[in-house]
């Protein structure tokens, strides 16, 4: 009887979506390793660290890589010497792109597991969800909330965190203005966190979906991606993997407000104007990936607070399609491919 095999989608060879650097493969199905699960994958997130990846902006951390790290699985297996813990054979369980740390670190021991040197990723530094299965550590899986499709789910696992870790280090104060800059599948689903703890949005972006998507959601304002808002910000995020978004988004800010940088890979910064861009006390702050945490706050959240998740769908087998249409400015929200 021969090893089983699935349908996946591998990054043979980084590099721009036109040179096909993601390429459809027949793989072996992977065993569990002690402590992890085998989990069969029902939908997957199409997010911009995976275009990243695929593109070279990130370096290689495992060569011919399955990426995605945005999965709703079913558990199929569970693995040798593994306490499942809360979870079970024909559980719906939650893969997010934070995968391993160290547990040892000073940044683990404090809670910020975020930092720690030794932490690995989903899709970078081990295969994720571009395929028919998957292996997850129990330890790094989330419980899901229900009233959600597995669809609906998928985003809410990398957007939706880093989202929510970004609106934290924006340090929005109560009831105050937060500006957005970029309007794709983590910004749609951190404004609606926003406005539902009574903030005021404006979003800068240049699509004209993404802007009637904003509006929609109940945005005050929407204008270009490097206009001003009509008001003073208190905070920002940036969404946009734009340097050059920053220096506006400084300028935006009110007094003491803060800019959050939510994304893994940002082109260059031009420079900064200390007068115009960072003085009286604006700050500027890197948001570098989530705790587990983060992760069960924000799933929490969202069980009780139902959000709007905007999810164009494509098949498994459209997945070089998909990232090709996320780097081209046509996804209005967050793509989904769909086993």
């Amino acid at each position: 009887m021969g090893t089983p095999t699935m349908k996946a989608w591998r990054v043979q060879r980084p590099g721009p979506m036109s040179s096909r650097p993601l390429q459809k493969v027949t793989a072996d199905v992977p065993r569990p390793a002690p402590g992890e699960l085998l989990v069969a994958v029902r939908a997957c997130g199409v997010c911009r660290t995976d275009l990243h990846i695929t593109e070279g902006d990130l370096p290689v951390h495992r060569a011919g890589v399955i990426p995605g790290h945005e999965v709703v699985a079913e558990v199929v297996e569970v693995g040798p010497e593994t306490d499942g813990g809360e979870f079970a054979v024909g559980d719906r369980v939650g893969i997010a792109w934070l995968r391993h740390t160290c547990g040892r670190c000073k940044f683990c021991k404090s809670g910020d597991e975020n930092l720690c040197p030794e932490s690995r990723y989903t899709g970078w530094d081990a295969d994720g969800g571009y395929a028919e299965l998957t292996t997850v550590p129990a330890a790094y899986a989330h419980p899901l909330p229900d009233r959600y499709s597995d669809a609906e789910l998928a985003p809410l696992l990398c957007a939706g965190i880093i989202g929510y870790r970004a609106l934290l280090r924006a340090e929005l104060p109560e009831g105050g203005r937060l500006g957005i800059y970029g309007f794709g599948g983590s910004a749609h689903l951190t404004a609606q966190v926003a406005l539902a703890q009574g903030a005021e949005v404006h979003v800068m972006t240049r699509g004209e979906k993404a802007k009637e998507l904003a509006l929609a959601l109940g945005a005050a304002s929407v204008q270009g991606a490097a206009d001003p808002p009509p008001v003073a910000l208190d905070s920002a995020i940036l969404f946009a993997p734009v340097g050059d978004l920053v220096l506006p988004a400084l300028e935006a800010l009110d007094r003491g407000g803060t800019l959050a940088v939510a994304g893994i890979h940002l082109s260059d910064i031009p420079a900064l104007n200390y007068q115009r861009h960072l003085f009286q006390e604006r700050q500027l702050r890197s948001v570098a990936s989530n705790t587990r945490a983060d992760a069960r706050e924000f799933l929490a959240f969202a069980g009780r607070q139902h959000l709007e998740v905007t999810t164009p769908q494509y098949p498994l087998d459209k997945a070089a399609d998909a990232l090709a249409d996320l780097g081209a400015g046509h996804i209005s929200g967050a793509a989904v491919l769909v086993v």
